[in-house]
């Protein structure tokens, strides 16, 4: 496994370099509060962030979608640079993005 990848809120993992689109909805997938964050590879959604508690006007919850958003295509990025696989995942405690190695999450020794 190599390159970048980004874990969705199912645990399933998709390439990074597949994606053909980053959209956010102005609702969680549930509900009409909050938002929810997906990426599209095959003509396939793929929902990365599904926050229902998130407060605020629709305006606000767009904005903070979109910050989220660019802070995605920042981990993305750093992950690209930094050469061996890496797993993007969201934090829905922080509503931060981190990244893993994938060595490190599929428990292989150190080399």
């Amino acid at each position: 496994m190599g390159g970048v990848w980004l874990r969705t809120i199912s645990h399933s993992l998709v390439r990074a370099d597949q994606i053909t689109e980053i959209a956010s909805a102005r609702g969680s997938v549930h509900e009409e509060s909050g938002y929810s964050l997906k990426v599209v590879v095959d003509g396939k959604g793929h929902v990365l962030i599904d926050n229902s508690d998130l407060p605020g006007t629709l305006a606000q919850r767009l904005d903070h979608a979109q910050q989220m958003q660019d802070a995605l295509l920042t981990a993305i990025d750093a992950a690209s640079a930094i050469g061996p696989a890496m797993v993007i995942s969201h934090e829905p405690d922080t509503e931060r993005w981190t990244l893993s190695a994938a060595a490190d999450l599929a428990g292989e020794p150190a080399s």
